[in-house]
This record gives C-alpha cells, sequence and structure tokens, in this order.
C-alpha cells in the first residue's frame, strides 16, 4: 500500500486531536502506513520536548520525501501544515486536503483552496470525510 505523511495542527490549536485519530485508523485499516502518526497524540508535545525544532524540521522533511501521498487535515488553521503543503507540493507529492465546512464557506485558506495543484475536499460530515477519504487513497495508485 502506500506511505502516507499526515497534517494536522499541532502549535496552532489541538482542537481535532480525536479527529485525526479516526483518521490515521482509517488510513491504517486500509493498509497503509502513516509515516506521522504521532499527530493524533494527545501528548505530543510530550514526544517532541526532547527535540529541537530543527530535529523536528529534518525528521518531518524526511518523511515528506519518503511518504507516496500527502493527507492534510486542515480545519484548524496551521502555519505548519501550510509550510508542509508548499514542500508537498515543491516535491510534486499527490497532496489531498480536507476541511469542514462552515456556516458560510470553509475555514481553508484562499492560497490552498485556490491553488489548483492540491486536491481539496470541503467536507460536511465525518462520514462524508471518510468516503472521500477511501476514494482519494484507492485512486492516487501509481
Amino acid at each position: 500500500m502506500k506511505k502516507i505523511y499526515f497534517c494536522g495542527s499541532i502549535r496552532g490549536g489541538r482542537d481535532d486531536v480525536f479527529l485525526y485519530q479516526r483518521i490515521i485508523k482509517r488510513m491504517k485499516d486500509l493498509g497503509n502506513t502513516v509515516l506521522t502518526e504521532h499527530i493524533a497524540s494527545p501528548e505530543v508535545f510530550g514526544l517532541e520536548k526532547d527535540k529541537s525544532d530543527h530535529d523536528i524540521w529534518v525528521e518531518d522533511m524526511s518523511w515528506l520525501k519518503e511518504s507516496d501521498i500527502v493527507v492534510a487535515e486542515c480545519s484548524t488553521a496551521s502555519l505548519g501544515v501550510g509550510y508542509e503543503l508548499a514542500v508537498a507540493k515543491t516535491l510534486g507529492k499527490h497532496t489531498y486536503v480536507f476541511a469542514r465546512k462552515k456556516e458560510r464557506s470553509s475555514s481553508l485558506s484562499a492560497m490552498i483552496a485556490g491553488d489548483p495543484y492540491y486536491h481539496v475536499v470541503i467536507y460536511g460530515s465525518e462520514e462524508e470525510l471518510f468516503s472521500c477519504l477511501d476514494t482519494v487513497i484507492n485512486e492516487s495508485e501509481d
């Protein structure tokens, strides 16, 4: 199957950590390897406490290069996720961006939503998210 680099907010806010857990579980249940499982840990700050910012950057860049595809949940804004998405584009990675639909729009930055490179999915329910996730993972076969 695939090596997936999953992006989700850490320093930008942890409101969606339990959603990240369910997304990562779903991707793994489909037989994939998620290189960044720690994103879903409620103790992510503790896991990173002995690492410098540079160490984290080196590790993440290595995982991005190793990945087959990039999946980002962007409902919680994050500078780091935006950076990861830009690097994924530079590396030519198939990149899928998910964000919850808000009352009048989505929370997704226009710089991501407006860039035709990214496969953007604005979803209304978790069931819709998982259905789309299953589809894009299966369609991204090399």
